[in-house]
C-alpha cells in the first residue's frame, strides 16, 4: 500500500524491533482526526465514528488492527514473528501485531493506513492538505 509521497508500509525494514504498548498505539491513533477511544470485546479499542480501527487483544500483548487483505499477506510474509492472524480473522480485513516485537515507525504507518481505510474521503483530503492533526500525526 502506498501512501502519499510514495512511502509504503514495507518501505523500511527495521534492523531491530523495540516494541510498544497499547498506550503508544493510542497516542499514535489519536493524533489522526476523528479517532476516539472505545471498547471492543471488553478491551480498549480505537474507532472512527464507531468503525473499528484497532483494539488490544485479550492477551494484552497483541493488537488487532484493520488492514486490507493484500497488505496483511505482505506483512505476514515479511515479518511472521511480528504480524499474524488466527482463524477468527481469516475472513476479516484485520491483522494481529505482537506489540513487543513491532518497530514503532512501522506501526505508526500501519495505524495511518487503518485510519485512511475508515475515514471519509473529505477527512483524508483535509489531512493531506495540511488540515487538523497533520503535524501531530506526522511527527518524526
Amino acid at each position: 500500500m502506498s501512501r502519499k509521497g510514495g512511502e509504503s508500509l514495507k518501505s523500511r525494514r527495521s534492523p531491530s524491533a523495540r516494541g510498544v504498548t497499547f498506550e503508544t498505539v493510542r497516542e499514535m491513533a489519536l493524533a489522526f482526526p476523528g479517532v476516539e477511544d472505545g471498547v471492543s470485546y471488553g478491551t480498549p479499542a480505537l474507532k472512527v465514528r464507531g468503525k473499528f480501527l484497532a483494539r488490544l487483544r485479550e492477551d494484552g500483548t497483541s493488537l488487532a488492527i484493520r488492514v486490507e487483505f493484500p497488505v496483511r499477506e505482505a506483512l505476514m510474509q515479511e515479518e511472521p514473528a511480528v504480524f499474524y492472524i488466527t482463524d477468527h480473522y481469516l475472513n476479516y480485513p484485520a491483522l494481529l501485531v505482537r506489540l513487543t516485537q513491532v518497530h514503532p515507525e512501522k506501526l505508526r504507518r500501519l495505524v495511518e493506513h487503518a485510519w485512511r481505510s475508515v475515514v471519509p474521503a473529505r477527512l483524508v483530503r483535509a489531512f493531506d492538505d495540511g488540515g487538523a492533526g497533520r503535524k501531530d500525526a506526522r511527527r518524526r
